[in-house]
C-alpha cells in the first residue's frame, strides 16, 4: 500500500481528483465560511472571558482560535470570491470564445499592448484556477503557522515556569539544564523564522546547513512542521507559489491589524476608561451584564445603575492577585504547595478526599473563616463619605465576594461607591482604591 504512489492507476486517480478539486474546494469553503461565523462570536466571548479571568491557559487558546478564525474567514471569502470569477469566466468562454482584438477594432498600439498584457482568455482561465487553489491550500497552511508560533512561545514559558522557576529542583540543576534549553530555544526560533523568511536560506550553504540541522530537526516536533512540511516545499518549487510565500509574513501582520481595527470618537473618552466619580462602565452593574453576552464583571459590581430597594449588593471579582494579597498579611494561611493552577475531575477528588476525617475538615473550614476575616480587614466600602463594615462572604457559583449594604442614610439622587483596599509596599501598608462605581438612588 505504502508504493501505490508509484502506480500509473494511481496517478491517474490523482489527475482526475485535480481537475474535479473545484468542487470539494467550494464545499469545504462554503461550509468552513459558515461554521467560521457561527462560531466567531462565540471564541471572541470566551476569548474575553478568559482575559477578564486571568486563566493564562485559556486566554492563549481562544486567542489563537480568534486569530486562526479571522484568517480563515478572509481566505476562504477571498477563495469563494476567486472561484466564482473563474466560474463566472468558464461561462464566458463558453458563450463567447476566446478574445478577438481584431473585432475590437482597436489602434495597432492598443492592440499590441493588450495581446502582450492580457493575452488569450485561456491563459486567464489557467491563472484563476492556479490562485484558487494556492489560495485554498494557504488559508490551511497559515494555520499551521500560527500554531508553530504558538507552540514555539509555549515552550519558552514551559521552560521557564517548570525548569528555570521551578523551586523543587536544586539551583544548579536549574541553571545548567534550564538556560541552555531556553538559549536553544530561542536561537532556534530566530533561525527558524530567517530559514522560513528567506525560503531556505540556511539550507542552503554546506556548513551552514550542519550548525542549523539540529534546530531543525527539533523545532520540526516543536512546530509540528512534519505535518506540512511536503505543502510548504511544494510552493516553493512553483514560481507563484514562491512569491506568494514572500507575503505570508506581511499577511499575517494585515490580519493581526485587521482583527484589531477599532474607532475612537473621543480625545478624552473611550470604551477602555475605566469607571469613576464621573464615567460609567457596563461592566460594573450585574443587570446590564446578565443582558450582555459580551460583558463580564470587571473587577467589582452592584446590581444595578438603579437602587430602588433597601440594599446595594456589592460583588468583588476573585482573582488571585487578591489571595496573594492576603497571604502577605496573613503567613499562617499560605499553604505549603500552592495547588492553583489547572486542574482535573480526578485530582478534584482526590483533593476532597483528603478532608474525610472531621478534625481535617474543621482544620480546613477554620483555615477558610480566617481567611475571610483577613479579607474583610484588608478591604472597605464607602459610599460618598460613609465609611461601611466589611462582612463579605464567598459566592462559590460566580467566584468572588459579596455583601449588602443598607440604603436607609442615603439621600436620593446620585452617588459614588468606592471600594477600597491595603496593600504591603516596600512592607509599609498602603491603602488603594480598587473601584468607584456610580449609582443613583430613587426608593420606590
Amino acid at each position: 500500500m505504502s508504493d501505490n504512489y508509484n502506480k500509473p492507476a494511481f496517478k491517474k486517480l490523482l489527475e482526475k481528483l485535480q481537475e474535479e478539486s473545484w468542487q470539494l474546494e467550494l464545499l469545504i469553503s462554503g461550509f468552513a465560511i459558515f461554521g467560521l461565523f457561527t462560531a466567531y462570536n462565540s471564541i471572541k466571548i470566551a476569548s474575553i472571558e478568559a482575559s477578564v479571568n486571568g486563566v493564562v491557559h485559556e486566554n492563549i487558546i481562544t486567542q489563537v482560535a480568534l486569530f486562526s478564525c479571522v484568517i480563515l474567514l478572509v481566505n476562504l471569502l477571498l477563495h469563494v470570491l476567486l472561484r466564482g470569477l473563474w466560474i463566472g469566466a468558464l461561462g464566458l468562454r463558453y458563450v463567447s470564445g476566446d478574445i478577438d482584438y481584431d473585432y475590437l477594432k482597436y489602434s495597432p498600439k492598443f492592440t499590441k499592448y493588450l495581446k502582450k498584457r492580457v493575452g488569450s482568455f485561456d491563459r486567464y482561465i489557467g491563472r484563476l484556477e492556479n490562485y484558487c487553489s494556492i489560495m485554498f491550500a494557504v488559508s490551511f497552511l497559515l494555520i499551521f503557522y500560527v500554531l508553530a508560533l504558538t507552540f514555539s512561545l509555549i515552550a519558552i514559558v514551559l521552560t521557564a515556569e517548570y525548569i528555570i522557576e521551578n523551586e523543587s529542583f536544586p539551583e544548579w540543576l536549574r541553571l545548567t539544564l534550564g538556560v541552555p534549553i531556553m538559549l536553544f530555544i530561542c536561537f532556534g526560533m530566530l533561525l527558524t523564522f530567517f530559514d522560513f523568511a528567506t525560503q531556505g536560506l540556511l539550507k542552503k550553504n554546506k556548513w551552514i546547513s550542519k550548525f542549523y540541522f539540529p534546530f531543525y530537526w527539533v523545532f520540526s516536533f516543536i512546530t509540528l512542521s512534519f505535518l506540512y512540511r511536503p505543502i510548504v516545499y511544494n510552493f516553493l518549487d512553483n514560481k507563484f507559489g514562491k512569491r506568494l510565500s514572500f507575503v505570508l509574513f506581511p499577511m499575517f501582520i494585515i490580519v493581526s491589524l485587521f482583527s484589531s481595527v477599532d474607532y475612537n470618537f473621543s480625545n478624552y473618552f473611550s470604551e477602555q476608561s475605566k469607571s469613576n466619580a464621573y464615567t460609567t462602565s457596563d461592566n460594573n452593574y450585574e443587570d446590564l451584564v446578565k443582558e450582555d453576552n459580551e460583558l463580564f464583571i470587571d473587577d467589582a459590581a452592584i446590581q444595578s445603575k438603579i437602587i430602588t430597594g433597601n440594599f446595594v449588593k456589592v460583588f468583588i471579582r476573585f482573582t488571585e492577585s487578591i489571595e496573594d494579597n492576603i497571604f502577605s498579611f496573613n503567613k499562617n494561611l499560605k499553604p505549603e504547595k500552592d495547588k492553583r493552577g489547572m486542574i482535573t475531575d480526578f485530582s478534584k477528588g482526590y483533593n476532597s478526599a483528603k478532608f474525610d476525617s472531621k478534625n481535617q475538615r474543621q482544620k480546613f473550614d477554620s483555615l477558610k473563616r480566617d481567611y475571610l476575616k483577613t479579607f474583610n480587614k484588608l478591604y472597605t466600602i464607602e459610599i460618598d463619605t460613609l465609611q461601611f463594615t466589611s462582612d463579605f462572604v464567598i459566592n462559590k457559583n460566580t467566584l468572588g465576594f459579596e455583601t449588602y449594604l443598607p440604603t436607609e442614610s442615603l439621600s436620593k439622587g446620585k452617588h459614588l461607591l468606592t471600594i477600597k483596599y491595603n496593600t504591603l509596599k516596600k512592607q509599609d501598608t498602603v491603602k488603594r482604591d480598587l473601584l468607584s462605581i456610580l449609582f443613583w438612588y430613587y426608593p420606590d
